[in-house]
């Protein structure tokens, strides 16, 4: 099986982490004491280091100050290209799906990246934990929508999402969130490029309890899968692995409602809030 691990690649996040390590120790300083100059945790320095987490510009800002760097910091951080701005581990995804020619998703807890509102992408990042650093989640907010313009490339991009009906019901953001993002599906359910199923709470069979997935085909044609879990991910090209998720998807296409049921359904939801 063949897994392509984003990870190994050397990012910019890297870059300025080992700028910031070099930096500290021309200044004389240990992790430990650079993490107490601003009352943060010695593994916070030692993960921005390490290109594990980013560093958020309003840090860069203060560590250049602390350091006598002359803004370095803060301009490589300002510079890092916009894709770089999602998870590490999360990237080569991000690259396949901005030229994909088709995308089936399915999700099981929250509406998918790529249909949600901007409110409800932001009621989603607050529910991170360990908590986001100060600005990162604006960061990761403005991303998520850049990446929605996918929708606006020409050749269209021919999408499926299925999401369970308890996503509907979840009021993320609160209540006012949550309709407006049912809205968006609504309206987005239009879209004659976009197919939205919904998985019924109460099915007694379902094909995927495994968790979420989402199927890409590359301009090439080739076949790629991503799914993810509790802070691990996997982006496959094993054809026989990808086989069996595509089996997964098209079961479940039968078991969701139909899009012109799905469609009612958000109606209704929509009737009763």
């Amino acid at each position: 099986m063949h897994s392509v691990k984003r990870n190994k690649r050397v990012t910019s996040w890297h870059v300025i982490g080992a700028q910031l390590a070099a930096f500290r120790r021309a200044a004389g300083l240990t992790q430990t004491a650079l993490a107490d100059r601003f009352c943060v945790g010695e593994d916070t320095i030692a993960s921005i280091e390490q290109g594990r987490r980013p560093l958020q510009a309003d840090f860069a800002t203060q560590l250049d100050e602390l350091l006598d760097t002359k803004g370095v910091l803060g301009v490589a951080v300002a510079k890092v290209p916009q894709k770089e701005r999602f998870p590490a581990f999360v990237q080569d995804f991000m690259e396949y799906e901005q030229d994909a020619v088709t995308l089936l998703s399915y999700q099981n807890q929250v509406v998918p990246g790529l249909l949600q509102t901007e409110e409800y992408a932001r009621a989603v990042f607050a529910s991170s934990y360990p908590p986001m650093e100060d600005g990162e989640m604006e960061e990761r907010v403005t991303a998520r929508l850049h990446r929605q313009r996918v929708f606006e490339r020409k050749p269209r991009l021919m999408a499926n999402f299925l999401i369970e009906e308890c996503i509907l019901t979840r009021p993320l953001g609160g209540r006012t969130v949550l309709r407006e993002q049912i809205l968006h599906l609504r309206r987005c359910a239009e879209l004659p490029f976009l197919g939205l199923q919904i998985m019924p709470t109460n099915r007694e069979t379902h094909a995927a309890l495994d968790g979420p997935m989402v199927l890409l085909e590359t301009p090439d044609h080739d076949q790629l899968a991503y799914i993810e879990g509790q802070r691990v991910s996997v982006l496959l090209d094993d054809l026989d692995e990808v086989s069996v998720l595509h089996q997964m998807y098209g079961m479940l296409r039968s078991q969701a409602t139909s899009p012109e049921e799905s469609m009612r359904l958000l109606d209704d939801l929509l009737g009763e809030s």
